[in-house]
């Protein structure tokens, strides 16, 4: 399977402070590709430098094959990759559906067809269209997040902390629709604390420590993995 993303030899500073060390990756077209690790591990700081927002101090991000590092945020929008920013970071004065519009900002054609499938997915945000966004819910205004990332058409679609500060049973239904996401067609590049939850739902995991990844894998060998559990699953088997 090809590759859509891929990060090679990445380094990201902020002053003197080295937040991501030399880190490579992989992200094949049609998957899930999870990130996890404690905070300040450098998750967020890689995803901003993808969609442009950091710029790297070192290594290169290509998309499809062409080198983006160094290209703006609208560039590298254009050229298919998204991210749903931790803290989901609604209009809050703008109703769900001038959100979803404004999702579609760089786009000239009809946005009728593509609404309404944001609507197929989430159905509350239908029932809530002309409600402001700053009176839903959290769970609502993440559907609301990830529903305006989707207004992009974006080939790769980047979450960060989808599942922060939400009630558990709120927490199953984003990770509901992040597979069905996937299920249509679109490839996923999730930064997640919860790692039982990303594990399961991922294809392939990075474990990232200060900066740097130190293991990797399937979703299912990351979970099965003895160190992950103890240092992020809260559990480990006893061993005889």
């Amino acid at each position: 399977m090809s590759n859509i993303l891929e990060v090679k030899n990445l380094c990201v500073s902020y002053g003197g402070i080295k937040a991501v060390k030399n880190i490579s990756f992989e992200v094949p077209k049609g998957e899930v590709v999870t990130l996890i690790g404690a905070n300040g591990a450098g998750k967020s700081s890689t995803l901003r430098s993808i969609v442009g927002l950091v710029k790297p101090s070192a290594g290169k991000i290509l998309m499809n094959g062409k080198e983006i590092s160094g290209k703006s945020t609208e560039q590298i929008v254009a050229q298919g990759i998204t991210l749903v920013p931790e803290g989901r970071r609604v209009f809050a004065d703008l109703t769900v559906l001038e959100n979803l519009k404004i999702g579609a900002y760089m786009r000239k054609d009809n946005l009728e067809d593509d609404i309404n499938w944001c609507y197929d997915l989430f159905p509350r945000l239908k029932e809530r269209h002309w409600q402001l966004a700053g009176t839903l819910s959290g769970g609502e205004q993440q559907m609301l997040a990830i529903a305006r990332a989707l207004m992009s058409r974006p080939e790769v679609i980047m979450m960060d902390e989808p599942s922060l500060g939400l009630a558990p049973i709120v927490v199953q239904g984003v990770f509901d629709i992040i597979r069905e996401i996937n299920k249509q067609g679109k490839t996923i590049l999730l930064v997640e604390q919860n790692a039982n939850m990303a594990l399961h739902a991922a294809h392939h995991g990075y474990v990232m420590e200060v900066g740097s990844i130190t293991l990797s894998g399937t979703g299912q060998e990351l979970a099965e993995n003895e160190s992950v559990k103890a240092a992020y699953l809260g559990k480990a088997r006893n061993k005889k």
